[in-house]
């Protein structure tokens, strides 16, 4: 036990000092060695284990896709759909970034790319409609969180990895949630909206607008249908559909759209690189963490404190969920993912707790980590679209927090909302 606190100490004082994450948990990993007088070698061992799994490729991969979607005009006509759909009432430009949010997320695989991508269209409608620029903010910074829930998502496929379970499976899992979390967003929208008195900014719904702006975005309601089709129906693995994103992106963009050019496309290329090495860069020590945290028993020690505790799976599942949630605040979400599946999983997996309900827990959690100070990055990307403080966008985001926790606590009292789709293309798992 004393070696477990000291470890953390050295870790937690790395990062308070502001040590970079991947550097910090290499340093705590490394002096945790030390201390169980385990060879160093098992530590570079476990670093190369950790980024050499082939699944990996897809989230640069997606990552490019998603950006080139952005860039290539699908997002427009993303948009341009979702406000064919809405009709005109209170709230109804807001309801309508929500919905192109939640499209837009089958595409992206990215809760900061959504927010930017749909933002970018939705928040200057919004203040020409006199609508509250925190709120608007508010609204696309707590849709975009959407693009890690609904599939593709990269935070899916990072936990897959780590867990080792489905990614397929992760993929089916998060639709429902995924839908339901939309719903409730747009219900919540509407009852500000309404407070606040946001009168009704769209056109009446009718049938030839939405299909209007369906034929003129098949091209972006195809790109879901491709991707996620192919990998159910079992024509390509996750990663060959990854590739397929990639082509499929690049193709629509430059040669039907014509809006993607060569600058363009090397600022997508920036981007890739910028996240994905984030994510490269801290698996290797995280993966050395985890195995260090198995040989020192800490997920044991954790689980028995906690199962000690309380002996119901709900009650059990809200004190984990709470913990993510506060370390959300400070982690970066592949960063959390990464480091606290070894510890948490086993725990929810011995009280009889599926990995899938788990890991879809564990993406929402994160994703409320996304619209929370101080490492919110979907609060830094409304912050930046607004040109507000990201105080006031923190504060207008509070009501869409507690939709997310809703969401969290629907799924502890009835995972069959996250089991039903895997299970019936799949079967139970054994």
């Amino acid at each position: 036990m004393s070696e477990v606190l000291m470890m953390f100490m050295v870790l937690i004082g790395a990062l308070a000092i502001g040590v970079p994450i991947p550097i910090a948990v290499c340093i705590g990993t490394l002096f945790g060695y030390w201390l169980i007088d385990t060879p160093f070698v098992a530590l570079a061992q476990a670093m190369y284990t950790g980024i050499e799994p082939i699944p990996l490729m897809t989230v640069p991969l997606f990552v490019f896709a998603g950006a080139l979607m952005e860039r290539g005009g699908l997002a427009d006509r993303i948009v341009a759909i979702a406000q064919s759909l809405v009709g005109s009432y209170s709230g109804s430009l807001g309801i309508v970034a929500v919905l192109g949010c939640t499209f837009f997320a089958a595409l992206s695989g990215s809760g900061p790319a959504t927010t930017a991508a749909i933002g970018a269209v939705m928040v200057p409608a919004m203040i020409r409609q006199k609508y509250d620029g925190a709120f608007g903010g508010a609204i696309v910074a707590s849709g975009g969180a959407l693009g890690s829930l609904i599939p593709p998502s990269n935070l899916m496929i990072i936990y897959g990895i780590v867990s080792d379970n489905s990614i397929p499976r992760l993929f089916l899992a998060g639709i429902l949630p995924g839908i339901l979390a939309s719903i409730l967003l747009m219900v919540c929208t509407w009852l500000v909206a309404r407070y606040k008195g946001y009168g009704s900014e769209t056109t009446p719904f009718l049938w030839s607008r939405v299909w209007q702006a369906s034929w003129h975005g098949k091209w972006a309601i195809g790109a879901p249908v491709v991707i996620l089709g192919g990998i159910y129906s079992g024509i390509f693995t996750p990663t060959e559909a990854a590739s397929v994103a990639v082509f499929y992106a690049a193709f629509v963009g430059s040669v039907i759209h014509r809006e993607l050019n060569w600058e363009k496309l090397v600022h997508c290329m920036k981007i890739t690189a910028m996240i994905s090495g984030t994510v490269v860069i801290i698996l290797g020590p995280a993966k050395a963490f985890g195995e260090l945290m198995s040989l020192m028993d800490v997920p044991e020690m954790i689980g028995g404190f906690l199962v000690g505790f309380t002996s119901s799976q709900f009650v059990l599942l809200m004190i984990i969920a709470i913990i993510l949630i506060f370390t959300g605040m400070f982690l970066e979400s592949i960063a959390q993912i990464i480091l606290l599946t070894p510890l948490m999983l086993p725990i929810v997996v011995s009280v009889g707790v599926d990995p899938i309900v788990f890991g879809i827990l564990m993406v929402i959690a994160c994703e409320i980590g996304f619209l929370t100070p101080p490492v919110g990055a979907n609060l830094f990307v409304a912050a930046r679209l607004t040109n507000l403080g990201i105080d006031k966008i923190s504060y207008a985001v509070i009501p869409f927090l507690f939709t997310y926790m809703i969401v969290i606590v629907m799924i502890s009292l009835f995972p069959e909302i996250v089991m039903t789709l895997p299970n019936a293309f799949y079967g139970v798992a054994k």
